[in-house]
């Protein structure tokens, strides 16, 4: 029920007080009497008032000292005030009302239209003032409302993000072990049989550690921990790296592989190459998947150039099943495949194509679709790009070697993982201490003064953050001239894993299953720190 606006009327005399109530009849208000300034007083306790009408002459507590008191309290503080008074031979009275705190003066006898004039003027401001203190008080609700949402969904986001790493954690260790143990063997002497058996077993666990990866990048990018890296790349050379992944899948489905770069495209581009090469792996694997017979062409065309700023167009071609018209609709939708079928036919996660949406949005740039059921796809994106200044990338990496004479500890509790560690480090003339737990890791350390530590995160007694602490502390105490470079190891790839285990002293930073290129890079690292390259 909506509660209408009320004004205190104060006279000692009965019928002004009925005169009053007649000029104001017309308003939507409600009228409250009090014939006495204490009554006032009482009424302003337990009502809130748009306006009051004070007499002036009365009895006991007169008008003014009636407002004064009402000014000295919070809630009538700023009450507006209207006196009414036969009192007006001289202004001295108005100037002693308004320095009182009232803000007009009505001499008796009361013309009504004046009166009705200035009540409806307050009583507009009350109004006003109602509905902006409701505003307010909406706002309010709404702010705790957020507040609320905004918390529930943080927790939301930590629980997951805490599922996703213990998660990826128990899957990503054995698949540590599955495809570096694999790729180890790879190496041996083999029959063609094995071979091909091998490749498959390769293959798969390369599929999974893939699916693995759409899901930690989907949940990234949808909590925003994606961050975008700026770095000078060759284009020739991450095109060839695409294209080397993907020709023996090409190839396995008896379909060409090409790729091409158009004149006028720069050599050497600066932007994100990571990011970029994982748009071009889902976008020229899905051509694959998808064309049964004929090709799947890549090229990379320059769309214009401003200064060292340079849009650069991607072009993913194929000759295979096509999409339909509602098909595009979901295409770049998560959790979303363009048919039914699809899903059952081919498989996947459904997040590719989101996530390459997403990051092209990311990089500023757009993505589409061209197709026509049985003719064909074309995916393209466009990007803005620098051009880089450093023409010379190709021999960035020349005067780079991993050093030989490195001592290396490895603290790792899973026996697969450390049989795939030492036996990847024997390949580089390198040998390692294992320790199985965190506590073994610091005795050891202790003992042996170790250069290069590869530090799991999650062992038993004590865990690598914990670990690597104890080491620093121990380091610091000794006043050790050269610092170990403390690696950690982990399957949990979330943002907030790598700041943690950079708050606690560590140098660098590996998930599993990292790949021989990726260990590598970690030694050569290791010994420009340690001075051994």
């Amino acid at each position: 029920m909506k509660m209408r606006p009320k004004i205190l009327i104060v006279d000692d005399l009965l019928e002004n007080l009925i005169s009053l109530e007649a000029i104001l009849d017309d308003f939507d208000i409600d009228l409250i009497r009090a014939f006495s300034g204490e009554e006032a007083l009482k009424h302003t306790l337990k009502e809130d008032f748009a306006l009051a009408i004070l007499d002036v002459q009365m009895p006991g507590m007169n008008g003014y000292e009636t407002l004064e008191m009402m000014r000295q309290r919070k809630k009538t503080k700023y009450l507006p005030v209207i006196f009414v008074s036969a009192i007006h031979q001289s202004d001295l009275n108005i100037i002693k009302g308004i320095e009182t705190g009232a803000v007009d003066f009505i001499p008796k006898p009361i013309i009504p239209d004046i009166l009705k004039g200035k009540v409806q003027v307050f009583l507009d401001l009350y109004l006003q003032r109602k509905k902006l203190d409701d505003l307010l008080a909406e706002m309010e609700r709404t702010n705790v409302n957020l507040k609320t949402a905004k918390n529930n969904a943080e927790v939301a986001t930590r629980t997951k993000s805490m599922f996703l790493a213990n998660m990826t954690h128990e899957i990503r260790t054995p698949l540590n072990g599955v495809i570096g143990l694999s790729k180890l063997l790879q190496k041996t002497p083999l029959n063609s049989d094995q071979q091909d058996l091998l490749n498959i077993i390769i293959t798969s666990g390369e599929n999974l550690f893939q699916i693995i990866n759409d899901i930690l990048d989907f949940s990234k990018i949808e909590s925003g921990q994606i961050q975008l890296e700026n770095i000078d790349f060759e284009l020739k050379g991450l095109l060839n790296n695409v294209y080397q992944l993907l020709k023996f899948k090409a190839d396995e489905s008896g379909i060409g592989l090409s790729y091409h770069i158009s004149d006028g495209v720069p050599e050497t581009l600066n932007g994100d190459p990571l990011r970029i090469s994982q748009i071009l792996m889902n976008l020229v694997n899905n051509a694959i998947k998808f064309t049964p017979l004929g090709k799947v062409e890549l090229t990379v065309e320059l769309v214009d150039k401003t200064g060292d700023s340079v849009r650069v167009l991607f072009k993913i071609k194929d000759s295979g099943i096509g999409i339909s018209e509602e098909g595009k609709l979901l295409l770049f939708k998560e959790f979303s495949q363009s048919e039914n079928s699809i899903a059952r036919k081919y498989g996947g996660t459904g997040l590719g194509l989101a996530i390459c949406k997403n990051l092209v949005n990311l990089m500023g740039g757009e993505i589409a679709v061209e197709s026509v059921v049985d003719k064909g796809s074309v995916f393209w994106f466009r990007l803005p790009l620098k051009e880089a200044k450093n023409e010379n990338l190709q021999n960035r990496n020349v005067s780079e070697v991993i050093p030989k004479n490195i001592k290396i500890l490895l603290a790792e509790d899973n026996v697969v993982n450390q049989l795939v560690t030492k036996l990847t480090l024997k390949q580089y003339g390198l040998s390692c201490d294992i320790a199985s737990n965190g506590m073994e890791a610091i005795n050891f350390f202790k003992k042996n003064k170790y250069e290069l530590v590869l530090m799991d995160m999650q062992m038993p007694e004590v865990d690598g953050l914990q670990a690597t602490a104890i080491i620093r502390s121990y380091e610091k105490e000794n006043q050790s001239n050269q610092l170990a470079y403390i690696v950690a190891l982990t399957a949990n790839a979330m943002t907030e894993d790598k700041q943690r285990c950079l708050l606690a002293g560590m140098n660098n930073f590996l998930s599993k299953p990292f790949t021989e290129k990726e260990l590598c890079m970690i030694l050569i690292e290791a010994g420009k720190r340690l001075g051994k390259n």
